[in-house]
Parts: structure tokens; sequence; C-alpha cells
């Protein structure tokens, strides 16, 4: 992808005042007290992530990941990018795990991009909503819309408000575990349901050839086709007739 900063861009703005930061840093660049500029948790080659705090939708955390580059919206991103949105998946769950974490002086911060062996899928929280505000809905609070960003919060989203509360609702939000799925789906020859409520069983993930396996950081198990029992396919004698 090659987007430019936009000038006056509201993200554009939080993403170059962190950009004096450490790729691949946590809980950096630190801001004086009492400035107006966002609190940074990380920054890397791709991805600015701070914490709402002027208008936070749950008051148990509410982060903002918003891309370095100006990415306009979501029908921006193809196949190629299937492996960021994974990793904004698994940086929106280590963050928010940190800030329901207590901190500790004696455990410290990892400085490596989160990899899905950080936060195994059977392991994460299930609290943790993570997800894009899809056009024409948007954050009536973050009235960003064509700079790309991504939502991390705690339920319950107490601070919401009902109005704002549309924005994160069903009606418009696209979870980041169902658009990883979608995208595989689309990359491959299968077509299996993938909004499915409960992902760690989700049929998608049953699939032998549904595409490498890049939620999981592998590969799926490769199953020949031609190596696949016959006796697993309902012979034509067992399917009754329909009477009209």
């Amino acid at each position: 992808m090659s987007f430019a900063p936009k000038p006056g861009c509201p993200m554009c703005g939080i993403v170059s005042s962190a950009s004096h930061a450490t790729a691949h840093s946590p809980l950096s660049p630190s801001f004086p007290q009492g400035s107006k500029q966002p609190k940074v948790l990380w920054r890397d080659d791709n991805f600015t992530i701070y914490q709402e705090k002027a208008n936070p939708v749950s008051s148990k955390g509410h982060i903002i990941i918003a891309f370095n580059l100006h990415v306009p919206s979501l029908y921006s991103l193809s196949a190629s990018d299937l492996p960021l949105l994974v990793s904004i998946r698994d940086l929106g769950h280590r963050l928010l795990s940190s800030l329901l974490a207590p901190t500790s002086p004696n455990i410290p911060s990892s400085s490596t991009t989160p990899t899905t062996q950080d936060t195994p899928l059977q392991q994460r929280n299930s609290a943790f909503r993570i997800g894009f505000i899809t056009s024409p809905f948007r954050d009536s609070k973050i009235p960003v819309t064509d700079h790309l960003h991504a939502h991390a919060y705690i339920m319950p989203a107490d601070l919401c408000g009902w109005w704002r509360a549309v924005a994160f609702s069903g009606i418009a939000w696209y979870a980041i575990d169902d658009l990883i799925a979608e995208i595989r789906e689309e990359t491959s020859n299968n077509r299996v349901k993938s909004g499915y409520a409960n992902r760690r069983g989700a049929p998608i993930d049953t699939v032998p050839d549904a595409a490498p396996d890049i939620e999981g950081g592998m590969r799926s198990p490769a199953t020949p086709v031609s190596a696949r029992s016959s006796a697993t396919l309902a012979p034509m004698s067992n399917i009754p007739n329909l009477q009209v």
C-alpha cells in the first residue's frame, strides 16, 4: 500500500507525533503530564496505537489502532493485507490485557511485535471487542471516516450512550475475526459460514483446505482431496425421492 499522509487529518497528526518513537516499542512515546497528545501505547512500522482517554466507550479500556498510512477505508485492503489484520487482532488483545493487568516492575514489557503464539485463540478474553465501524456509520466522538482505524475495547460499553452505541452495534460493527475469516474464504475454494458466534469452533477452521491457517500461524494440514475416504460421502441410493 502507498497512501500519503493527508494534511489536516487527525489520525495522520497522531501518527506523525509518535513517529520519533522507536519502532516496535510499547508504552512510547511518553508525553508530559497534562499534554493534550493521546497516550500512545504502541508504535511499529504499520500501526500507531493509543488509548482513548477523552471519549472512551468503556470505563475498563478503549484503544484506537490507526494505520500509519492514510488508508481511506476498509475496502482499500486486499487478501495480501491479511497479516496486517492478524497483527491488529493480536496487538489489540495484548494491549487490552495490559490495561486489565496490574502493573508490576518485575514484569518487563516485550519490545517485539506480538505473534499469534503470544495470545492463543483459546486463551483470548471474550470480553474484548476488536473491529471496525463500517460506512456509512461512524463514531460520533471520533468522526474520522477517511483514515482507517480499528477500535478495541473491553465490554461492557458502559460509556457509549445510545446514539453512539449504534456505531458499535451489529449493524455497523465488523469484527476483526469475521473479517479475517471472510478473506480466508474468498481466497480458498471453500464457502463456509464465517460469521460464527463461537470463533474457536467455527466451521471454516475445521475445513482442511480452507487456505493457510494464518490465524494459528501455520498452514492447515495438507489433506489431498484424493486421500479423503469415499465412505464419508452419502451414496445416491440413500437419498430419498421427493414426491411432488
